[in-house]
């Protein structure tokens, strides 16, 4: 049987938040006055079809991006009114990004891919391999620390991308369609850590068009056409 946690203080709350793109003399609109709240140790898919505005979504909720209209507050703090040293501070301390491509440096090995955050966190030397060490021993790949990413199956590496997302001990891991690039089999094994890590007691968002992966989740948010079409709990 899944357990739930007890969701916690809000981290995020978006209202009305629409995103305008121009492609010549056409306007796009991406989303269409979204509101949304999550809140720590909560565990979210966002949905959608192609086209739906689940990509802005994701990159409005990371910091990447910033909407045309409405407001942001990223714990209590309107996003509209940061620096964009605070934006990127935001990024590398409190969002723990995990892409398809997984984004590894192909000349480094796991340990420094994983450290990476931390050196441009200002964190010293000792603590960062030390923390960097943990985190890899965490997701399974204490044995793989010394390996670059083309020694390393596709999921030993995704797995690297995980661990280099927690390391700066983010308020929340931030997955854009995790599984994409992975077989069936090794799929259902990022999931099954991503579902321990929420058990642990981090706030999951991961971005999917894929059934089977959302349900991984507690709570599924439904966009289509740049609005929320549903928001469940699962």
């Amino acid at each position: 049987m899944r357990t739930r946690r007890t969701p916690g203080p809000l981290v995020i709350a978006i209202e009305g938040v629409t995103k305008l793109y121009r492609m010549g003399e056409e306007t796009i609109h991406a989303l269409r006055g979204v509101s949304l709240e999550i809140r720590r140790n909560e565990y979210l898919a966002i949905m959608g079809p192609s086209g739906s505005g689940k990509s802005t979504l994701m990159n409005m909720l990371g910091c990447l991006d910033t909407p045309t209209a409405g407001r942001y507050e990223f714990t209590g703090k309107n996003v509209a009114s940061m620096t964009d040293d605070d934006l990127a501070d935001i990024r590398n301390r409190e969002i723990g990004f995990v892409f398809q491509t997984f984004n590894l440096l192909p000349r480094s090995n796991a340990l420094h891919n994983v450290e990476l955050p931390l050196i441009y966190a200002g964190i010293g030397r000792h603590e960062r391999l030390e923390r960097a060490r943990q985190v890899l021993d965490s997701v399974g790949l204490s044995e793989r620390m010394y390996h670059k990413p083309n020694e390393l199956s596709g999921g030993q590496r995704q797995r690297v991308a995980i661990a280099r997302a927690l390391v700066t001990r983010p308020s929340i891991i931030l997955a854009d369609e995790p599984t994409g690039n992975l077989d069936s089999k090794t799929g259902v094994e990022i999931m099954a850590l991503f579902d321990q890590l929420y058990e642990q007691g981090n706030t999951i968002i991961v971005v999917t068009h894929e059934e089977d992966i959302a349900r991984h989740a507690r709570r599924i948010v439904r966009l289509r056409d740049g609005l929320v079409e549903s928001d469940e709990t699962v």
